[in-house]
C-alpha cells in the first residue's frame, strides 16, 4: 500500500519538470492526481500515460475562474482534494533598473497570486474532507536574494510568508501548510526564461556542497513526504533541498 493511498491531489505546473516528477511520484504512491497546467500538449500526454490515476485540466493559476473549474473537475472525478502542490512558476531575468512593470506583474501573478488562489480554493473542500496538506513550492530565492531576479525573489519570499499565515489559520481545520525551497534543479525553467538558450548548469552545480545540480525526482520525494502522514506534525515550516547552497555566505572562498 502506497504512502498516498486514498489521497486526491492537485498539482500545478504539472506537465513537465518538478511538477511532472511530483505527479509520477504521487501516482506511484497510490494517489489520484489532477494534472494542472497551461501546457495542454504535455499535460494531456502525461495523463494518458498514467491512465485512470490522473486527469489533465487546463489551469492558468492566476485566474479565479480556472481554479473554480479545476476544483469542480477533480471533485467530480476523484473526490474532494486532500493535497495541493502549488508548483507553477516562471522566471524573469533583468536587473532592477531595467525591470518593466509588466514583467514584474507577470511573475507575481503566476508565482504569488497563483499560490494564493490555489490555497484559497482548497480551504473549503479540504475542510469538508477532514483535512489535508498544502505544499507551496518556493525557492532558495525565497530565503535569500539573487541578482537579476527581483520579481522572482519577491514572489518566492511572498510564498514563504503566505505559507506561515495559512498554517496558522488552517491548523484547526487539520490542514497543514508547508513551503519547499529547491536550489538549482535540472529543468527547462531557466532556459525558457533565457529565451530558449540551453544553459550549462554543471558549472553552477559545482558551487554547492554536493557539487551538482538537483534532479526533479529529488524534490518530488520531499513533496511526497509532505503530502503523506509521515509529516503529520509538520506545518508552517520551510523544507530546503538545495545541495548545500544556503549553508554558506558571501565570504566563502
Amino acid at each position: 500500500m502506497g504512502r498516498l493511498e486514498g489521497k486526491v491531489a492537485v498539482v500545478t505546473g504539472a506537465a513537465r519538470g518538478q511538477g511532472e516528477a511530483a505527479v509520477r511520484a504521487f501516482v506511484a504512491e497510490g494517489a489520484k492526481v489532477l494534472i494542472a497546467d497551461v501546457n495542454d500538449t504535455d499535460g494531456k500526454k502525461l495523463a494518458d500515460e498514467l491512465g485512470d490515476a490522473a486527469i489533465y485540466q487546463h489551469l492558468d493559476v492566476g485566474e479565479e475562474a480556472d481554479w473554480a473549474t479545476a476544483i469542480e473537475r477533480v471533485t467530480g472525478e476523484f473526490g474532494l482534494p486532500t493535497v495541493l502542490v502549488n508548483n507553477a512558476g516562471i522566471l524573469h531575468f533583468a536587473e532592477l533598473a531595467s525591470t518593466k512593470l509588466a514583467d514584474y506583474e507577470r511573475v507575481v501573478k503566476v508565482n504569488q497570486i497563483g499560490a494564493f488562489l490555489g490555497m484559497r480554493s482548497v480551504v473549503g473542500p479540504m475542510t469538508e474532507a477532514g483535512g489535508g496538506s498544502i505544499i507551496n513550492v518556493s525557492s532558495v530565492e525565497g530565503l535569500a536574494g539573487m541578482p537579476f531576479l527581483i520579481a522572482y525573489t519577491a514572489s518566492k519570499f511572498a510564498i514563504r510568508g503566505m505559507t506561515k499565515v495559512a498554517a496558522l489559520e488552517l491548523g484547526a481545520k487539520n490542514i497543514r501548510v508547508n513551503s519547499v525551497h529547491p536550489g538549482m534543479i535540472d529543468t527547462k525553467m531557466i532556459s525558457d526564461a533565457a529565451g530558449g538558450i540551453e544553459i550549462d548548469l554543471a558549472r553552477v552545480g559545482k558551487k554547492v556542497a554536493l557539487g551538482r545540480v538537483g534532479k526533479p525526482e529529488e524534490i518530488a520525494r520531499l513533496v511526497v513526504f509532505l503530502a503523506s502522514e509521515d509529516s503529520s506534525y509538520c506545518t508552517g515550516s520551510e523544507f530546503v533541498a538545495d545541495g548545500g547552497a544556503t549553508a554558506t555566505h558571501a565570504l566563502k572562498i
